[in-house]
């Protein structure tokens, strides 16, 4: 009997999942480490292709008689696993405090430490990712870090969604076969080793799902070994095949790169006809298929990734970005929401946990069920479904070369990011834009305000500006002068994925690496874009408000007497530093000018981005969004103009205001928010709102914020998501975190566990703005 909350079966699945603890693994490492000892001599993707099916065929598996739907890359759920190809310098240095670290713990077993130390790092010494890319970096990257923070440096890209309606049409057999095919043609001796290193992927994948029949079938669970030995040789027929297929190909993807990101998509719409088919023919109930969805839900929570501490503060609470995608429209501009939209809402219901990353598409067409029924599942409290806008994310797709077809099918990767379906390599988080830190730069003659040492231009210092347009010249040569630097060195990481981690599955299930046989990695993909996330346009806007209104304008307030008070950030000036706070509008507030100061950098630098080409020969393209690295890339800034402290956390989200700063309600945020144009975010924007439970009680209150939504599609804005929770229950939870495990909190683009959240984070989001009142 299924009850508000899921089966019984669902539920002990879950408890079971939150009580296993979290260890790092060395199993994979182990077993590449001995794949690449025997295949010394052979080309890079080869080498790559047969460590895949190595593990494949090795790793230890494991089936909880409960289970639905199987298959994982570890024994053990939520295991870290340690990828010796990417990079080990970090492991080496961090392994023993894995379980004592302020973000994202792992249990560690000392003889893990050991052999990792005597075995495994010894051989990869000097030879991975992460080792080639700091040497061609070089030392000006490091220096410049605290501006531009260069990602991909230690794992693979992921943030892409592969051809799932593909591979549920002909299953791993069938792309095998077209790979055969496709060497048997090939005349071209280069691309031989790519088609090899495919097929031998996709042979060993099949070998995979043979092995969890097997295990099923000593455990007597016999509809579980028919299915995964149907799934060896064939293509799924029913729901419960085509849910175990697409999960297979999610634990294949991350068995290979190890990555965040890799997203179901739309799959309200690809796997529609598999459930329409069996509740027609009777094979399939509401009731059963809820619960195989739920079971989807919890194994989406399976897998965690194991990043260094510096990228646990970027990307906290695990969010590795399984992003499914519901409602928006079909290919003739009718409402695409189905019965499976509604039921995953009710599996996000049921299981209230951080994974999948929940979309939910609106635009003019929508209809007010689905709208209501995601207002209502956004009040419960899990932080999902985030909502996206088709009013705005086609058109901006379609700007950077994408066809319509393609973009009004967009799906959305990781947190916020934009891409289509199948055919895109998108590598949304090349690198990150700390434009604050430039701003300080541009003030302070290029010194850092925390170091003293020279990182920027000495382009003079804000006493050395006569007006607002010289400062604002200033700010463009120091700007310019950081992106040129960043491209290059977002060429070099791009490049180096190429040549020492190709990735042979994931190209099987991109179009059109087999056609073209050339790795995905390498531009085997239709598309290929670059993402850089440009940080943060609402601390930015601020400052300039202040610079321009009490400096330069009223001047009200001397340049030396401003730039004193950033050197000491603040000390002895309070009253200086609130007349900063309140004395000037700021961003949120729905004041166009403000607004504006914002927009007019993050156009300067879109259009900059315009300028290049990345190595895979598409374009880079802009993101505004965080993740959490607003938390770190505050730790990185020294006083701002628009009062913040030194080291105190940036704006959250992308295009959010500072927290406590939007005092004119959420209206008045949209419409700020809108001005910043969502052509200039086509990698993604992200947008934090934080709502008191209160405002969700009755329907009255849904029909309410249903209408907000409604105006947030209007205004085209790309995207928007919730926080629904008490400052107090936060607070509490602080406190008692035994008693609040299973609280989620919407972070930034993604939920995650809020006591898992290391403190700093905590705090910034207890003091965002929450509202209560009238939308």
């Amino acid at each position: 009997m299924m009850s508000l909350n899921g089966s019984p079966r669902i539920g002990r699945l879950k408890n079971a999942m939150l009580n296993e603890p979290r260890f790092a693994s060395i199993e994979q490492a182990r077993l590449v480490t001995q794949s690449y000892k025997q295949t010394e001599g052979d080309p890079t993707i080869l080498r790559r292709a047969k460590a895949f099916a190595l593990a494949a065929e090795q790793l230890e598996i494991r089936i909880d008689p409960d289970e639905l739907i199987v298959g994982n890359r570890t024994a053990g759920v939520r295991g870290g696993v340690v990828f010796p190809e990417f990079g080990l310098t970090w492991v080496n240095d961090e392994f023993e405090t894995l379980p004592t670290r302020p973000q994202d713990k792992f249990n560690v077993r000392e003889e893990d430490i050991r052999e990792f130390r005597e075995q495994i790092l010894p051989y990869w010494e000097g030879h991975t990712l992460e080792d080639v890319v700091n040497e061609q970096l070089g030392p000006e990257a490091k220096a410049a870090a605290r501006v531009i923070k260069i990602n991909q440096k230690d794992h693979a890209q992921g943030h892409i969604c592969p051809d799932t309606e593909t591979w549920l049409r002909e299953g791993s057999s069938g792309a095998r076969r077209r790979a055969e095919e496709a060497l048997a043609a090939c005349t071209d001796e280069s691309k031989k080793p790519f088609y090899e290193s495919v097929i031998i992927t996709l042979t060993s994948a099949s070998e995979f799902m043979r092995r969890y029949a097997a295990l099923a079938e000593e455990m007597e669970l016999p509809e579980i070994a028919r299915i995964c030995a149907k799934l060896a040789d064939s293509p799924p027929d029913t729901f419960h095949e085509a849910l175990q297929s697409l999960w297979f190909l999610y634990v294949l993807l991350q068995l290979e790169s190890n990555a965040s990101s890799f997203s179901p998509g739309r799959a309200d719409q690809y796997l529609y006809p598999f459930f329409k088919k069996d509740v027609g023919e009777g094979r399939l109930t509401h009731e059963s298929a809820q619960e195989l969805i739920d079971a989807l839900w919890l194994k989406f929570n399976q897998i965690v990734y194991l990043r260094n501490k510096s990228g646990a503060k970027y990307f906290a609470g695990f969010p590795i970005g399984f992003n499914i995608a519901i409602g928006g429209q079909t290919p003739d501009g009718q409402p695409a929401e189905n019965e499976l939209s509604f039921m995953f809402l009710t599996a996000q219901d049921h299981i209230a946990l951080p994974q999948p990353n929940l979309s939910a598409r609106l635009y003019e067409g929508s209809s007010q069920k689905f709208i209501e029924e995601c207002s209502r599942v956004i009040g419960l409290g899990s932080g999902m479904p985030q909502i996206f806008n088709d009013e705005a994310v086609i058109p901006a797709l379609e700007a950077q070369g994408i066809s319509h077809e393609d973009a009004q099918n967009y799906a959305i990767v990781g947190c916020v990011e934009l891409t289509t379906h199948g055919n895109n390599l998108g590598w949304s988080d090349a690198a990150m834009f700390n434009l604050v830190k430039a701003l300080e730069l541009t003030l302070n003659n290029g010194v850092c305000l925390l170091t003293g040492e020279q990182t920027g231009l000495p382009l003079g210092t804000l006493a050395d500006y006569p007006d607002f347009q010289t400062l604002e010249k200033a700010f463009t040569k120091q700007l310019d002068h950081f992106i040129d630097q960043m491209m290059g060195y977002c060429a070099i990481v791009d490049r180096l994925h190429a040549e020492i981690v190709p990735s042979p599955f994931l190209s099987s299930v991109i179009h059109d690496c087999i056609g073209k046989g050339v790795d995905v990695t390498a531009g085997g993909a239709y598309y290929n874009l670059s993402g850089i996330q440009a940080i943060q346009p609402a601390n930015l806007a601020d400052s300039f408000a202040v610079l321009k209104t009490l400096v330069f304008d009223e001047k009200k307030l001397s340049a030396e007497e401003l730039l004193t008070a950033l050197r000491g950030d603040f000390e002895g000036l309070e009253v200086l530093r609130q007349e900063c706070i309140n004395k000037v509008p700021k961003f949120g507030n729905d004041v166009p000018w403000v607004d504006e100061l914002g927009a007019k950098w993050i156009r300067h630098f879109a259009n900059r981005l315009k300028e290049f080409t990345n190595v895979r020969g598409g374009p880079y393209h802009t993101g505004l969004y965080t993740v959490s690295a607003h938390v770190p890339m505050g730790q990185n800034v020294g006083a701002s103009p628009d009062g913040r402290h030194a080291r105190d956390p940036l704006a959250d989200g992308g295009m959010s205001a500072m927290y406590g700063r939007d005092i004119n309600g959420p209206t008045a945020l949209l419409k700020s928010v809108s001005r910043i144009s969502s052509m200039l975010g086509s990698n993604g924007t992200l947008l934090n709102m934080k709502f008191l439970p209160e405002f969700f009680k009755s329907r009255a209150d849904l029909q309410k914020f249903s209408a907000m939504l409604r105006a947030f599609v209007r205004l085209k804005i790309s995207h928007v998501q919730f926080n629904v929770l008490r400052r107090e229950d936060l607070l509490a939870a602080q406190e008692n975190p035994e008693l609040y495990r299973s609280l989620t909190v919407r972070v930034a683009g993604y939920t995650a566990y809020f006591t898992e959240l290391a403190g700093d984070l905590q705090d910034e989001i207890i003091a965002r703005t929450t509202y209560g009142g009238e939308a």
